[in-house]
């Protein structure tokens, strides 16, 4: 139990909703359009969690604008049908609101998108605060997106816990100086999350309740 943590920052995407198939279908409906043949899914996972300026400007530094709007095309109309929230989620955030914790999100999705799934699982109703693409020079692994969440927060780096799927969340919040967890429900594997050594390793999101001593 953790009695010193009063914020907690959640990563979005692969965290709290699972937008995994979305952003997999999303990478190969436009790698096939500029790469035919080239990708499959395999070759996708490791695209998860970067942002999407950088992993399309490793692959054509020409087009990455117009990569993106077609990514953005294809992941906007599908979204819906696509996004749901992970098991204990809403009972884990809601639980963490009631208790007073601080909550935001830190995303390296762009906000208006990001927004779509909040909206969608109803989780909107917990989180004032959210820091996206579009709100940062620096996307994780940099510390800029969470010191620029904990400052709205009024939160200090020492009191806050960083939460997410993707090694750039792990990472992000060490360069920060806050405590960090990593979920076992990553796609690229709890092993792979592991050995950036978060301080916690959350099998179910409810797992977060007895560490910040909330019952």
């Amino acid at each position: 139990m953790n009695n010193n943590i009063d914020t907690v920052l959640f990563d979005l995407d692969g965290t709290l909703i699972d937008t995994n198939e979305l952003i997999v279908s999303s990478y190969l409906h436009t790698l096939e359009h500029y790469f035919p043949g080239r990708f499959q899914r395999e070759d996708v996972l490791p695209f998860m969690g970067p942002s999407l300026h950088e992993v399309f400007g490793n692959l054509d530094s020409t087009k990455v604008d117009e990569m993106i709007r077609t990514y953005r095309k294809y992941n906007i109309s599908n979204h819906d049908s696509f996004v749901t929230e992970f098991e204990g989620v809403t009972e884990t955030i809601k639980a963490l609101h009631d208790s007073g914790f601080k909550l935001a999100i830190v995303t390296t999705k762009i906000a208006d998108v990001a927004m779509m799934g909040l909206r969608l699982t109803g989780l909107d109703r917990y989180f004032n605060i959210m820091i996206a693409l579009d709100d940062v020079k620096n996307a994780k692994p940099d510390p800029e997106p969470i010191y620029k969440a904990l400052d709205l927060l009024g939160s200090q780096p020492e009191s806050a816990m960083m939460v997410g799927d993707n090694h750039h969340d792990v990472l992000a919040g060490k360069n920060a100086g806050t405590k960090t967890a990593g979920v076992a429900w990553s796609l690229k594997g709890k092993e792979h999350l592991a050995t950036f050594e978060p301080d916690y390793m959350l099998d179910e999101m409810t797992d977060l309740l007895p560490i910040l001593g909330v019952k």
